[in-house]
C-alpha cells in the first residue's frame, strides 16, 4: 500500500523515523537531523553550477542543466543509493530543502524504478522551523545541581532509563562540563545540529511528561547557557534558569574517587588506545594544560602547588598522589565556585540529598500528583 507524503513533523522526530536528505553535502554539513542520512541528488559542484544557471537564465534552464549533470551512470549510481535506503527503511521519508523540485525529482525517479517512497512536505526548512518552535514551548523542569563529582550526569541517565522524562544537555553537546574531562577525539556538533537534537529530545520528554505518570517535571542537569563552545537557545535557557532545583550530594571521598576514575583511569586508557606508547605523555600534558587554563582563578601560588602535585602523580604513576591533587582542586576551585554560583540562583531548592534520596523524593512526588 502506497504511503502518503507527510507534514506530521512531530511523529517523524518522536518515532526516530529514518530520513533520506537529498540536499547537497554542503547543506547537510551545515545542519541536519540525528536520524537523517545524506543521499544527495546533486553534489556540491553540480548544485553550484545549477544555481549559477538559475541566476543567469532562469528556472527552466537550471532544471535542464540539472538533468544534464545528473544523467547516465551518475544518475544510475545515485538511484541505486536511494533504492537501497528505501528498501532498508521502508518506513522512512525523503526530503530536500523546501520539499520542492529536488525531492519530487528523486521521488519521481524512484517511482519509475518501481518504488513509491513518500516525501516530507516543506522539507528541511519546515522541519527546522517546527523544531525551533518546539524549543520555545515551555514545560515544567527540575534542574539537577550539585558539586563536581557528585555524579549528576550518571544519576540523570539512570532516572531517564527508569522512565523519568529528561534531557541530557551534556550528552547532546558532547561536552563533559570540565576541561579536565576532555578527550582529543571529542568533537562538539554544529550549533544548528545541537539545537535540532535538543529540540527533538525536548519534544520527546514533553510527550513522556504528558503520557507517563512517572514524572511531572522534566529532569535536566543544571548548566550555564554555554556548554563548551555551544550555547543553549536563548528562549529555552530563559525558561530553564527559572526552574526549581534538586541538589545532589555525595561524600567528599566518593567525589574524589569518581573524578579519579573519570579524569585519570578512564582517560589514561583512552589516551593509550589513541596514541599507544605516547599515550601517557599526551595524557599528562593534556591534564597540565587543563590546569593551566584556570591558573588565574586559582591564583599563582595555589596553581603551582596543585601543578607540582599533579606532575608528581603522573611521574610516579601514584593513585594516592592523583587523589591528593584532585582533592585540592575540588576544595580550592570547584567547591568555592559552585557555592558562589548557587548563592546567585533565584530558583527555589525543592530537595537536597544523595542519589537514592533524590530517587525516592521523585517517586513520592510523582505518586502524590497522580
Amino acid at each position: 500500500m502506497k504511503r502518503p507524503d507527510t507534514s506530521d513533523y512531530a511523529s517523524l522526530f518522536v518515532n526516530d523515523t529514518p530520513l533520506m536528505d537529498v540536499r547537497a553535502p554542503v547543506e547537510f554539513a551545515k545542519g541536519a537531523f540525528p536520524q537523517a542520512v545524506n543521499r544527495p541528488l546533486m553534489n556540491d559542484s553540480e548544485r553550484q553550477q545549477v544555481g549559477i544557471r538559475y541566476k543567469q537564465a532562469g528556472q527552466d534552464a537550471a532544471i535542464a542543466l540539472g538533468h544534464k549533470l545528473v544523467a547516465g551512470e551518475t544518475k544510475q549510481q545515485r538511484l541505486a543509493q536511494w533504492l537501497a535506503f528505501a528498501r532498508q527503511h521502508p518506513e522512512g521519508y525523503l526530503y530536500c530543502f523546501r520539499g520542492g523540485l529536488r525531492s519530487r525529482t528523486v521521488q519521481h525517479w524512484l517511482r519509475e524504478a518501481g518504488c513509491d517512497y513518500p516525501l516530507v512536505h516543506g522539507g528541511y526548512k519546515a522541519m527546522r522551523r517546527f523544531l525551533l518552535q518546539e524549543l520555545e514551548t515551555p514545560a515544567p523542569m527540575l534542574r539537577l545541581a550539585g558539586e563536581t563529582g557528585t555524579g549528576k550526569t550518571e544519576l540523570l541517565k539512570q532516572l531517564m532509563a527508569e522512565g523519568h522524562p529528561g534531557v541530557d544537555l551534556e550528552g547532546l553537546a558532547n561536552h563533559k562540563g570540565s576541561s579536565f574531562g576532555r578527550s582529543p577525539d571529542d568533537h562538539q556538533p554544529t550549533p544548528v545540529n545541537f539545537e535540532n537534537a535538543l529540540a527533538i529530545d525536548w519534544l520527546k520528554a514533553r510527550q513522556v511528561l504528558e503520557t507517563n505518570a512517572q514524572g511531572r517535571r522534566i529532569l535536566v542537569e543544571d548548566e550555564g547557557r554555554a556548554i563548551g563552545r555551544l550555547a543553549q537557545p536563548l528562549g529555552f535557557f530563559e525558561h530553564f534558569r527559572q526552574q526549581p532545583l534538586l541538589i545532589l550530594t555525595a561524600p567528599f571521598e566518593e567525589r574524589v574517587n569518581r573524578i579519579y576514575a573519570e579524569y585519570v583511569q578512564h582517560q589514561r586508557q583512552h589516551y593509550h588506545d589513541l596514541y599507544g606508547e605516547q599515550g601517557p605523555d599526551k595524557h599528562r600534558q593534556a591534564m597540565l594544560d587543563a590546569l593551566d587554563r584556570i591558573r588565574k582563578r586559582l591564583g599563582g601560588a595555589r596553581h603551582q602547588t596543585i601543578r607540582d602535585s599533579m606532575s608528581q602523580a603522573f611521574e610516579k604513576d601514584s593513585d594516592i598522589l592523583h587523589r591528593q591533587w584532585i582533592g585540592a582542586l575540588l576544595r580550592d576551585y570547584y567547591d568555592p565556585m559552585y557555592a558562589y554560583q548557587l548563592s546567585r540562583k533565584d530558583s527555589p531548592v525543592l530537595f537536597t540529598g544523595n542519589a537514592d534520596e533524590i530517587r525516592e523524593f521523585l517517586n513520592q512526588t510523582t505518586q502524590a500528583l497522580t
